[in-house]
């Protein structure tokens, strides 16, 4: 026969199997434990950094966009004492509160943490001990 096409006339494919009284060692192509849960989560991932500074980018642009629509509208109704007054004060103090959110970083996520609660079947029994008094 050719290379490669299978085992030679008369011999059989090796066979992997373990060792007289020893258990095959665990492998991730084996299939989950039965009746067993999936592993406990430890951690929580946050968002990326690349992510966080992009939405921080976009909310401060966001911000001084409003301003300079505030500025503009302020120079259009200057008749208007009043409202060009308040929307001249918006185009002053938003930059602030831009630079403030911007560096300002994500909110703490409150949620639930997946801890590791030990079932009836990982406890030690409990068994009457002896007391010896002396």
């Amino acid at each position: 026969m050719g290379r490669g096409s299978g085992p030679a006339p008369g011999h059989s494919p090796p066979v992997h199997r373990p060792a007289e009284g020893r258990k095959p060692v665990a492998s991730s192509q084996q299939s989950p434990r039965p009746g067993r849960p999936e592993p406990v989560l430890i951690t929580e991932a946050q968002i990326s950094h690349y992510d966080e500074q992009a939405a921080r980018k976009k909310r401060y642009a966001l911000t001084m966009g409003i301003r300079v629509v505030c500025l503009i509208l302020a120079a259009v109704f200057y008749q208007i004492v009043w409202l060009m007054l308040v929307l001249a004060v918006l185009g002053t103090i938003l930059p602030w509160i831009a630079v403030i959110m911007a560096n300002d970083g994500p909110p703490k996520s409150k949620q639930h943490v997946n801890r590791y609660v030990a079932g009836p079947d990982r406890q030690l029994e409990s068994r009457p001990h002896r007391v010896i008094e002396g």
